[in-house]
């Protein structure tokens, strides 16, 4: 590998403390590997990872953090081994970008769930001992196992939630077959992953019911994603009229909410599927065990498992709800996405305005 190109070239925005507050820093990226595909990066979504790292919430901020797993661009250059891309091609990159390749699960194609630990897009220590930095950046490079075609008729920007919102709530949709047309889906919560789990229940053709805490969400949920029923969760009767109804409930809600009451709508043998992050989760036995329901949790998805799912939005003309919005912005973003004040996923136009 040649030396000469190691220069500090990456332009991105960076958290230099547990503020958050990002900035413009400059950086080195490393040279090209055999297998790596470099990427011109055109947008990053934003996702609450973003804000749990450059805030340090977990503890293990290694900074200065830039963030960013939701990216998409133009690949730029290939490494000599590489056989599935090439310059000109539009790529994405998720949330994780290697793993060991060794363990059961890499063997999968479940890499996500890496034994030894997938290397995370951000704040997460390479092969080369440095730190990985994310997508708010100008460019990024990766071995080819871990970007995903995005087809050529699929727009970029729309595509970026894809690589962490969509396949989020995509994996834990198909291994628990919730594919199949005619059940009944509950969706808690509507956001950046419940919006998404509404667009596949629907693609699926599921009966989709979104089931929330605020009243506002109602319209877009009948009218803008097209879900069958909008359940007010804190309207008793609603919920009432609701119980032993429903074969699956994705539950995509961060905030601590109480779980009997959602496991009460399950029909015998229901799933509850786990993929928000309260604080804790609390549940009598008996909401388990008097219907056979099981609650699960699962993170974003391997590899096969996010290309199949990108080739289904393409196939399906499903696309994410989005707005755009320049890197100069993205601490307001940040901020209104903890308010929940944005329909659905903030994705930041890097190409445009990161200069």
């Amino acid at each position: 590998m040649s030396t000469e190109r190691v220069t500090e070239d990456c332009l991105g925005w960076a958290a230099r403390d547990v503020s958050g507050f990002l900035s413009p820093y400059t950086f080195t990226r490393r040279a090209v590997g055999s297998e790596d595909v470099s990427v011109k990066i055109t947008h990053c979504g934003i996702c609450y990872a973003d804000v749990v790292w450059t805030r340090n919430k977990f503890g293990d901020s290694k900074y200065p953090v830039v963030p960013g797993h939701e990216i998409v661009g133009i690949v730029k250059e290939v490494g000599s081994n590489v056989q599935n891309f090439k310059v000109g091609d539009q790529v994405g990159i998720g949330t994780y970008v290697n793993s060991c390749r060794d363990c059961e699960y890499c063997n999968d194609f479940q890499e996500v769930h890496c034994v030894k630990g997938s290397i995370r897009t951000f704040n997460s220590i390479d092969v080369d001992g440095t730190i990985t930095k994310g997508g708010y950046s100008s460019y990024i490079l990766a071995p080819e196992r871990y970007c995903h075609k995005i087809p050529d008729n699929y727009p970029l920007a729309s595509a970026a939630p894809l690589l962490c919102a969509g396949i989020t709530v995509y994996t834990p949709m198909m291994r628990h077959k919730m594919n199949q047309p005619g059940k009944s889906l509950g969706v808690i919560g509507l956001g950046g992953l419940g919006h998404m789990a509404v667009k596949f229940g629907k693609a699926f053709g599921l009966n989709v019911t979104v089931l929330s805490t605020s009243i506002s969400k109602k319209e877009d949920a009948l009218n803008l994603l097209g879900a069958d029923k909008f359940v007010l969760s804190s309207d008793q009767e609603q919920m009432k009229a609701l119980a032993k109804s429903l074969d699956f409930i994705i539950d995509t809600a961060s905030g601590n909410h109480p779980f009997d009451m959602y496991l009460s709508l399950l029909k015998t043998g229901g799933v509850l599927a786990v993929v928000g992050a309260p604080s804790e989760i609390k549940f009598h036995p008996a909401s388990l065990i008097m219907g056979m329901r099981s609650i699960s949790g699962s993170a974003t998805g391997g590899t096969k498992m996010t290309q199949e799912m990108i080739d289904f939005c393409a196939a399906n003309k499903i696309y994410p709800e989005i707005e755009v919005v320049p890197i100069q912005y993205v601490n307001e973003a940040l901020e209104r996405m903890i308010n929940s004040d944005v329909k659905y996923r903030f994705v930041i136009d890097i190409e445009n305005s990161l200069k």
